[in-house]
């Protein structure tokens, strides 16, 4: 069965025919609205979403489908205990496609183990973010023409940054990609992000500084310092507001910069840049609803499988990630995967120790 947990899965081939058929959502909706007629969307959002929520549920419905599901675990069987497996095996009796955010690392690949119907990764914690990717091509595709041989800078939280770690993992699909990592040292890349580029020698350099590099940018891919990943308070206090662009910063850019950013902002791009033509990031929000309705209308048409292959019972975590899903569920199987000739955990992506 296809499922859509970790964008690094899909071939370049398959990119390609996704985005070819985005590219005619976008420019032909009105010929899709029953391209999903009769089919029912799950959406399991275990922590808050605007955009990803909302742009999922309207792009399931402009396909002619219907959705159910909830956006607080408070609200669901959860609260009470029950476990994700559970959970997941329980509404993928009901639906043909499961939509997921949670703040566990490696829950969508969990949750993949043992769903009838395809899973789509809506985000896991600070791991992975692939429908965000998929966004963040089509935009760039849609404006740019193409991919290939673009400078693109990455400013803030690129430690917790799943939109980031699934960008990073998806570019070296394509050819002469240059990274320009923009963070204060506290928060740069993961090592496991740091191993997969050196080991698929991707072009990168880490720096903290974000107005000496602007001009070189073809893309200029913000995020915000986020709150909610952080451990310590004062870790927070000391990174928040350290990267704010202003319309003054982006005078030396070059006059095609595509500035980016998956939103929410917090104060990181001041509101004097949203009348900037450069400024794409509400153009790109509405690209993902698109882009979305292309991956759901592959997924979502596929066949329900009524038996899913046996999975091996888990007696401890492998994984000491605080964040893992294997440590809220500890029936998974131990699953390793190397990253750089490295042992990794098969969810997480973290290294094993």
């Amino acid at each position: 069965m296809r499922h859509l947990t970790d964008f690094g899965d899909m071939t370049r081939e398959e990119w390609d025919t996704l985005y070819e058929r985005a590219s005619r959502i976008i420019d032909a909706p009105q010929e899709h609205m029953d391209a999903c007629r009769g089919k029912v969307m799950a959406s399991l959002f275990y922590e808050p979403s605007t955009r990803t929520n909302f742009s999922f549920q309207t792009a399931m419905l402009r396909l002619g489908g219907t959705v159910f599901g909830f956006a607080d675990p408070n609200s669901s069987s959860t609260a009470k205990g029950e476990s994700l497996k559970d959970t997941v095996k329980m509404v993928s009796g009901y639906a043909d496609v499961v939509v997921m955010r949670t703040p566990w690392e490696g829950a969508a690949k969990a949750a993949s183990l043992y769903s009838n119907v395809p899973v789509i990764n809506a985000g896991d914690g600070g791991h992975m973010h692939p429908t965000q990717t998929t966004t963040d091509l089509t935009t760039i595709t849609k404006l740019r023409g193409s991919v290939d041989g673009l400078s693109i800078g990455l400013c803030g939280d690129l430690k917790n940054g799943r939109t980031v770690h699934s960008l990073i993992k998806a570019m070296e699909k394509f050819r002469d990609i240059r990274f320009f990592l923009i963070s204060p040292r506290e928060l740069a890349i993961p090592d496991y992000m740091r191993t997969f580029m050196k080991e698929k020698g991707m072009r990168y350099m880490e720096v903290t500084g974000l107005e000496a590099v602007i001009p070189q940018l073809d893309v200029l891919y913000m995020t915000r310092i986020q709150r909610e990943r952080f451990v310590d308070p004062l870790e927070y206090e000391r990174n928040k507001g350290v990267y704010i662009l202003t319309r003054r910063k982006l005078h030396r850019a070059k006059e095609n910069l595509l500035v980016m950013h998956p939103l929410p902002r917090v104060d990181e791009i001041a509101v004097d840049v949203d009348d900037d033509p450069r400024a794409v990031y509400f153009q790109q929000a509405r690209y993902g609803m698109f882009s979305r309705m292309a991956l759901l209308e592959d997924l979502a048409n596929q066949p329900r499988y009524e038996t899913v292959p046996p999975v091996e019972i888990g007696t401890k975590p492998v994984c000491t990630n605080p964040r893992c899903i294997t440590q809220t569920q500890p029936y998974l199987p131990p699953l390793i995967r190397k990253i750089g000739g490295k042992d990794c955990c098969g969810f997480c992506d973290a290294q094993l120790r």
